[in-house]
């Protein structure tokens, strides 16, 4: 008797370990087939550093499976019951996804295999407690961050799956009889970043450092971008290398406020993840609608404006910074994310979505619910907002949080020689401005007052 097949389909469940789907599939079936889908729709808007970033993941994920993860290239709902169909799968099993695209292709997927007699599986998600789970008390989403954060703590979440590559016996991707054909994992694609290194074991040594090193620390400097204040692990979490129940569980052995705050850190991804699960307009609209009668720049002198804020040539040494290292290292610090978003949105007038698309073309870690959210936090639309008439300060941010100016002098080597933290005003230097820098673009104090009048443009719409 030939033995029963399942699918594992990866998709941003990129490891062995912590793997919930690999247990329902060895229930399912005596061997499993491992299989990943280069998905033109998710690869195209994805910039060269992410691609680069997933592509090193699935080379260490293959090797992790001894060399049988099957790679095709194509539309999921056409590839993936071609796949089932060639060796004579029952099942397909996937994490689910929540996101806007990612629900309506398994969509798709599930009624073409529907059409096959083949069944997809649903176990576990990318998150610790799925999108659409926590709810008020009378039913319904949490519209602000703090009772969310209360609520989804007192749902908890599961402990981590005890698995890895051993857990399903794998089949020969070789062995499958038709079907579609199977494609060499990309090389990478030309990107001035450096990168992080991929994939699960990479993610699991950087968390083990954090743990040893870092999260006793994390509250009193994880604002500061000259430090190494934060774990690193955003772009992990992205494709799935390390699960957020596995960083959960590693943190219920630690206790202090600098634990609780990372806790809280991972609380705003599920939220953020939450929100766009129920509100999928949100992630290229206002949250909240009433921003729609804000007045915004647009047409040339607004797309000159954008491309100086992109290349880093504001004349605000922080913001520079910030827009340098996103080119750098295909990430940002958190804090200077926030600050050169306010910089764009309430000082230069510019849509937030221009922002929040030129960060998912650079970055390493580019999440849509967190990325689209954190930006509609800053601009104000967003739920859980910042209110509007918070703008933040380049100069009074950069001497707060990099009061030495180092991360300036690092990011900004036309300021190199500028000491201290006269770095963030070097307009002020007795002998001016150090050359090649450019003059501030905007005056911070007539662009914030310009900001709060447009907002007086969304009050009396309310009223």
């Amino acid at each position: 008797m030939a033995p029963s097949t399942a699918v594992v389909w990866f998709r941003r469940d990129l490891r062995v370990a912590d793997q919930p789907t690999f247990l329902a599939a060895a229930d399912a079936a005596d061997r499993a087939l491992a299989l990943f889908v280069l998905d033109p729709a998710l690869l195209k808007p994805s910039g060269a550093a992410r691609a680069n970033f997933l592509y090193g993941c699935l080379r260490e994920l293959d090797d992790a499976l001894g060399g049988k993860l099957l790679v095709v290239k194509g539309d999921p709902a056409d590839v993936v019951p071609r796949v089932a169909r060639a060796v004579g799968a029952q099942t397909v099993h996937v994490a689910a996804d929540y996101g806007p695209y990612g629900r309506e292709r398994d969509e798709n997927v599930e009624k073409a295999l529907s059409d096959d007699g083949v069944e997809l599986v649903r176990t576990g998600s990318p998150y610790a407690v799925a999108p659409g789970r926590v709810e008020k008390g009378g039913g319904g989403p949490f519209k602000v961050f703090t009772p969310f954060s209360r609520a989804w703590a007192d749902h908890g979440w599961r402990a981590p799956a005890g698995t890895d590559a051993s857990t399903c016996t794998w089949m020969d991707p070789s062995d499958k009889d038709g079907g579609p054909r199977a494609v060499k994992v990309p090389d990478d694609e030309p990107v001035e970043a450096e990168l992080p290194q991929p994939g699960e074991s990479a993610g699991l040594a950087r968390w083990r450092d954090f743990l040893d090193e870092g999260v006793l620390d994390y509250e009193s400097e994880r604002d500061l971008p000259a430090k190494k204040g934060t774990s690193g692990m955003s772009p992990y979490l992205k494709y799935g290398c390390v699960h957020p129940r596995t960083l959960l569980a590693d943190l219920a052995q630690h206790r202090g406020d600098s634990v609780k705050a990372y806790r809280t850190e991972i609380a705003w991804r599920e939220f953020y993840a939450d929100v766009l699960h129920r509100r999928p307009d949100s992630a290229r609209e206002n949250y909240d609608k009433g921003f729609d009668h804000l007045p915004l720049r647009t047409g040339k002198a607004a797309d000159a404006d954008f491309e100086r804020w992109c290349e880093g040539r504001t004349g605000y040494p922080i913001v520079d910074a910030g827009m340098r290292q996103l080119r750098g290292e295909a990430w940002m610090h958190n804090r200077v994310r926030m600050i050169v978003a306010s910089f764009l949105v309430k000082d230069l007038h510019i849509p937030w979505w221009r922002g929040a698309r030129h960060f998912m073309q650079l970055l390493v870690d580019g999440d849509l619910a967190s990325n689209q959210h954190g930006w509609q936090w800053t601009a104000g639309s967003g739920t859980d907002a910042s209110p509007y008439f918070r703008i933040f300060n380049p100069i009074t941010q950069g001497e707060r949080f990099d009061p030495d100016g180092d991360y300036v002098r690092r990011w900004v080597p036309e300021l190199a020689d500028v000491e201290g933290k006269a770095v963030h005003q070097p307009w002020k230097l007795k002998g001016g401005i150090p050359e090649g820098y450019p003059a501030p673009m905007v005056d911070h104090k007539a662009e914030r007052q310009d900001a709060l009048a447009r907002y007086d443009q969304v009050k009396a719409a309310r009223s």
